[in-house]
């Protein structure tokens, strides 16, 4: 039967679960306060520069199945470059790169791995030590290890300190937004062996070849076709309810009614959207101030001639973890995008202070740089980019609709919930929003809406990954 379902907020879960909902002929009515679709995986025009800007670089990986569905269903995986090789850099010119070999998973990165200049012998043997650990543990190996933090695996696991700074706390802090120290060591351990460990696939990572908004767009339409609405420019008051049902949400252009509700929006803005009645009758909404926050900062820069002629690069030990290449203009001036994740020291910056460091560390990992300045700039920060991964916050982390015990236990039937923030298994990543989406659609619609993921190689399942 058609019914219509209100989904608050336009970001990726948000549009993943009407996307979904809209083929199964159900109606879909987005509302997003904001006036372009994408949430914090969006875009915004730049007042100063007049340009478009994402709010941060967002990639994605071939273990990223859904969010990859995702982007076929609207038909925008064209605008998608993948990379098979990435580069990492200590700076002063030198750049290493890892990149899968002949050998079959979860061997394909061993080679690359021991050219690495980064790292001595030593550190090369201990990383591989704590890999194959990784190997043989497998899913339910890790599952175990959800109570403690990935540096506490780590530590057990006798990694020299130099290596969890420079290769563990590298790859954590971009992939989970959190510290080795802070994340749990399930989600981090998952990026290790579903991302680098278990195909000769899953590593490689795509970046977006146009701004992110340009991505969502055929979303509306494919809405809209199926008799729905999205609603930009419209802001969720609060989530009506009877004391039994939800009835619909108070938006500020009035309430609108419908036989479901998903919520898509992060928990702290849930929280603000449930009453007190609502609070007490469905267990997943009586944590949502335990799910604690990490931003991310974006730094947009200007060159006036090419500096950069890698993709992308990654920094050790440096302020500013990520470098992105993103094209010469039609004057030949340079258009590169830095990423600082986990970027709490950062947020009480001045964008003057932002920049200088910034510049500093681009000078420092890319010669053709130095001597220049930016001619245009802009930080961006998301001080509530993503939720924390924290062991804490592992527990709390609610399924999409309510069960029978648990977190998901004695709640309101037809109030759903997506997210990275919710459970999902994956850390606070696109992949994460996107399979909420989905979980949150196929849980109104009664059908199971995941994608297959990509299958281990042979030699990878019977080592343990399987």
């Amino acid at each position: 039967m058609k019914r219509t379902v209100i989904i608050i907020g336009g970001g990726v879960a948000g549009l993943a679960a009407a996307v979904r909902l809209a083929e199964a002929d159900h109606r879909a009515i987005l509302i997003e306060s904001r006036k372009r679709l994408g949430g914090r995986a969006g875009s915004f025009s730049d007042p100063r520069t007049g340009r478009v800007l994402d709010n941060c670089q967002h990639v994605l990986l071939g273990c990223c199945t859904h969010l990859i569905d995702l982007y076929d269903r609207l038909g925008v995986l064209e605008r998608i470059a993948w990379h098979r090789a990435l580069y990492w850099t200590r700076g002063r010119g030198v750049v290493d790169t890892m990149r899968a070999g002949l050998l079959p998973a979860p061997l394909h990165l061993l080679p690359s791995l021991r050219r690495m200049r980064l790292f001595d012998s030593a550190e090369k043997r201990a990383i591989g030590r704590a890999m194959w650990r990784m190997i043989r543990l497998g899913e339910n190996g890790r599952m175990r290890w959800r109570e403690k933090t990935f540096a506490e695996f780590l530590d057990a696991c006798r990694q020299p300190p130099s290596v969890v700074q420079a290769f563990w706390n590298t790859v954590i802090v971009g992939a989970c937004n959190a510290g080795v120290w802070r994340v749990s060591a399930a989600p981090a351990m998952q990026v290790f062996q579903q991302g680098l460990l278990a195909n000769r696939w899953s590593y490689t990572m795509g970046l977006a070849t146009v701004p992110l908004v340009e991505l969502y767009g055929p979303a509306q339409g494919i809405i809209e076709a199926a008799g729905g609405e999205v609603r930009l420019g419209t802001s969720a008051r609060a989530i009506a309810y009877d004391g039994r049902r939800v009835t619909g949400v108070v938006t500020t252009a009035g309430v609108i009614e419908g036989a479901a509700v998903i919520s898509a929006v992060p928990p702290d803005r849930l929280g603000k959207l449930v009453g007190a009645a609502l609070r007490g009758a469905d267990t997943r909404l009586q944590e949502l101030e335990a799910i604690e926050m990490s931003p991310i900062l974006g730094v947009h820069l200007h060159f006036d001639q090419s500096i950069m002629e890698l993709p992308h690069l990654v920094l050790v030990e440096r302020g500013i973890d990520w470098l992105f290449n993103k094209g010469i203009d039609t004057d030949g001036g340079q258009y590169v995008h830095a990423v600082k994740s986990a970027a709490d020291e950062w947020m009480g910056l001045s964008e003057v202070e932002i920049v200088r460091r910034t510049v500093d560390d681009v000078h420092h990992v890319l010669p053709a740089s130095r001597g220049l300045e930016p001619t245009a700039v802009r930080a961006v920060k998301e001080k509530r980019a993503t939720f924390a991964p924290t062991p804490e916050v592992e527990r709390h982390r609610p399924r999409a609709s309510p069960g029978t015990i648990g977190l998901g236990g004695g709640g309101v039937e037809n109030l759903f919930l997506a997210g990275d923030w919710c459970d999902t298994g994956w850390p606070a990543t696109m992949e994460g929003a996107v399979r909420s989406g989905y979980a949150a659609a196929g849980a109104v619609a009664g059908v199971d809406l995941g994608i297959e993921e990509v299958p281990p190689a042979w030699l990878a399942r019977q080592l343990g990954l399987g």
